[in-house]
Parts: C-alpha cells; sequence; structure tokens
C-alpha cells in the first residue's frame, strides 16, 4: 500500500530537506502551505531538482510524486488527507505552530483509534514537537477525546541538522542544499508501534544530546559568525569566518559550548572538538554563498531563553563557568536591528528604544531577574541602547 505523508510548509527547508527524505523513502508527499504563488506552481509542475552542494561536488536529484494543497483557501482538502495520511511533518517555523495545530487536530480526530498517525515537528527549536502537541491536545482536542488521543496519533521530537542557503535568483522550485544532514528523532513516543519508516533518519531513545549539541555547536556557531559578520561589515558566512577576527570569536563562543557539552552529555571532549572543527568547515563552505543577513534572521527568536546563545550561557554560569564569548556574540546579536526584510530585527529596535535595559532584557531573553546572567546581559543591553563602541 502507497505511503502518504502531509508536510506543513512548501518553502525551501520543505521541498530541498524534507520531502527529498520522504520521496526516498517511498512516500507521497501532499504539501500544505499558505501562499498563493508556491502552491500554483507547485500544482503545474510534475517535478523539482535538489541539488546538494559539498565538498566533494555537486549532485542533483529529481522529486515527483507530490501533490500541493492552498490551506489558505481550501483547510477541508488537508484534513481529509490527514486522516488517511500515515506522517505528517512541518518546516514553518517555531511562531507558526500555533497556526497549522488546528488543521492537524481535525484531521487526526477523523481517524480511528488503533492506526496512530506519526508526527514529527522538522523546527530549529527544542520540543517543537510536543509545543505542536500541546497546542494540538489542549486547544483544538475536545476534552473527552484527550485521553484516547494517543491511539490516534503519536508526536516525536526531532532535531535537523542541514543548511539550506539562499537560493539563486529565478530557480522557481528547484533547491540548492548542503550534501551533509543529520536528522534525528525520537523512537520512544511510538512503542509499541514501529516509527515511520523513512531512509536517513537516526531513531534514538534519548534526543537531549542531540538536541543540545546542534543547537549548541551549529546553531550558535552559525549565528555567532552572522552577527559578529554584520557587525563587521562582512556579506556572507565564508567571508565572515575568513576574518581573523570574527573567527577566532566565534572557535572562542564553541569552546565554551564545548565545556557544557562534555559535562553535560559525557560526550568525549575529543569527539566534540572533532564536531567542532566539522560545524567551522561546514558553514566555512564558499559554494553555499550563505549571506549573513539570512542567518541572522529573526533575532528576537535566537536570543530567546532557550536558544543558541541565552541557553547554553545561562547553564554554563549556573555551573560556574565564563561565558565571555558567548556575551560578546549576545551583543553582536542585539546590534542587528532594522534590516530589511526581517521584521524581528525592527521589533528588536522598537524594543530596545521603548523600554528600559532591565525590562528589554526580560522581555526579549527570559530570564529571570535573580539569575546569574540576567545582568551581564543587562549591561550589554545598556551598552547596545547608548550607541556605544562596537567590539
Amino acid at each position: 500500500m502507497a505511503k502518504k505523508a502531509v508536510h506543513f510548509g512548501a518553502g525551501n527547508i520543505g521541498r530541498g530537506f524534507v520531502a527529498e527524505f520522504l520521496h526516498n523513502s517511498g512516500y507521497e508527499v501532499v504539501f500544505a502551505d499558505i501562499i498563493d504563488a508556491l502552491i500554483d506552481l507547485l500544482q503545474k509542475t510534475p517535478s523539482y531538482t535538489v541539488t546538494e552542494i559539498g565538498a566533494e561536488g555537486e549532485h542533483t536529484f529529481t522529486i515527483t510524486n507530490y501533490r500541493a494543497i492552498n490551506s489558505k483557501h481550501h483547510e477541508g482538502d488537508v484534513i481529509k488527507e490527514i486522516s488517511t495520511a500515515d506522517l505528517v511533518t512541518c518546516a514553518v517555523g517555531p511562531n507558526i505552530l500555533k497556526f497549522i495545530a488546528p488543521v492537524i487536530a481535525k484531521g487526526i480526530d477523523l481517524r480511528p483509534a488503533g492506526t496512530p498517525l506519526a508526527v514529527v515537528a522538522c523546527e530549529n527549536a527544542i520540543g517543537a514537537t510536543d509545543v505542536l502537541a500541546g497546542f494540538i491536545r489542549d486547544s483544538h482536542t475536545p476534552e473527552g477525546r484527550r485521553a484516547s488521543l494517543s491511539e490516534r496519533a503519536r508526536f516525536a521530537n526531532s532535531a535537523i541538522d542541514r543548511i539550506v542557503p539562499g537560493q539563486d535568483p529565478g530557480a522557481g522550485l528547484n533547491v540548492k542544499i548542503e550534501s551533509f544532514y543529520e536528522w534525528v528523532v525520537d523512537r520512544t513516543p511510538f512503542k509499541p508501534y514501529e516509527p515511520p519508516n523513512i531512509k536517513g533518519v537516526h531513531w534514538v531513545d534519548d534526543l537531549q544530546p542531540y538536541i543540545e549539541r546542534k543547537l549548541f555547536t551549529v546553531n550558535t556557531g552559525h549565528a555567532a559568525a552572522a552577527y559578529h559578520g554584520y557587525n563587521r561589515g562582512a556579506k556572507t558566512i565564508y567571508e565572515a569566518l575568513n576574518d581573523p577576527v570574527i573567527n577566532a570569536e566565534v572557535n572562542k563562543a564553541l569552546a565554551e559550548t564545548t565545556k557544557l557539552i562534555v559535562e553535560k552529555h559525557g560526550i568525549a571532549y575529543e569527539e566534540q572538538k572533532a564536531y567542532v572543527e566539522k560545524i567551522i568547515k561546514r558553514i566555512s563552505n564558499p559554494h553555499l554563498e550563505d549571506t549573513v543577513v539570512r542567518v541572522g534572521r529573526a533575532p528576537l527568536r535566537k536570543l530567546s531563553r532557550k536558544e543558541r546563545f541565552i541557553g547554553p550561557a545561562s547553564q554554563l554560569v549556573e555551573r560556574g563557568y565564563s561565558v565571555d564569548a558567548l556575551l560578546d556574540a549576545i551583543e553582536v546579536a542585539f546590534k542587528f536591528q532594522n534590516v530589511e526584510g526581517d521584521e524581528e530585527s525592527v521589533e528588536l529596535a522598537e524594543i530596545l528604544k521603548t523600554h528600559s535595559a532591565e525590562a528589554a532584557t526580560e522581555k526579549i531573553t527570559g530570564l529571570e531577574k535573580n539569575h546569574p546572567l540576567f545582568k551581564p546581559v543587562e549591561r550589554i543591553v545598556e551598552k547596545v541602547k547608548s550607541g556605544k563602541a562596537s567590539i
């Protein structure tokens, strides 16, 4: 019997990362999105290409066997597809999960007990599937049906690691993507059932070490390079990391997060050091042509409590470690303001303009006022508000 996956978010990550995995695993992919032009193009185009770029060169694959539904105008059709699907995935951004939850909940509610749908959020955030599941269960599932929800759906957190750079003008549906990938998914929610068969997924019983290692290495390093690069006038991540000052800052920040990863998760120091070196090499790939503006966008999310800077820095200071390099990265992240095309950078500037340093620190980072990291970050916010010299 043919397998079917409904995927929310037909952007570059959805088409170029998730759909490639699903296509190679024999799934028919049903894209759901609200962007009219994108859905129209998918409906008119029977195939598109994914080009993987790495040190060994380029390899191009053709993606077929998909359909597309405009979930803004045809929500009922999406609900029907979910009711008979094997898998639901999404790559919409953490802030959009609450908007897709009602549709997924209605599709789940139509399913018979004993045929649970697999739901996996593919977002750059810790516990994204748990967040989505919470919206579905608590806000959009009838109270009398909540106890039996697990008979109709199983929700599994995941950690994804693959760089999807800015795309070439006129690329259409075709996607350029990094050849390296890692998609790790928690297998435990599916028991006693088998998890969905997706080629290339690494199924684990304890996801937390993989999530934090990826977030506090790949995402911390990538964002630090972007914000330091933006602050020093670099255009691309490759250009930024070829600046010795920026390269040193990024390596110092990852030396700090390495302490946390090694101590907290028992990963051998040499193993983590090798992982850091591999990550620096990956994000320095000149063929990806990744811009500092693209990587730096959404600074409010990236400065939030559990994210790539505040998350590791807060845990490190709790353990008595210094976090000077992470604080330097936090400072240049706060300077990523009023960037064209990025709403969060505009909102960041407005918060810093209209709030005191203390209020802005609390609002943006989510740090508790009595936390040992709060005052150091508050001093950075005050410095940025006053327009003092850059690092």
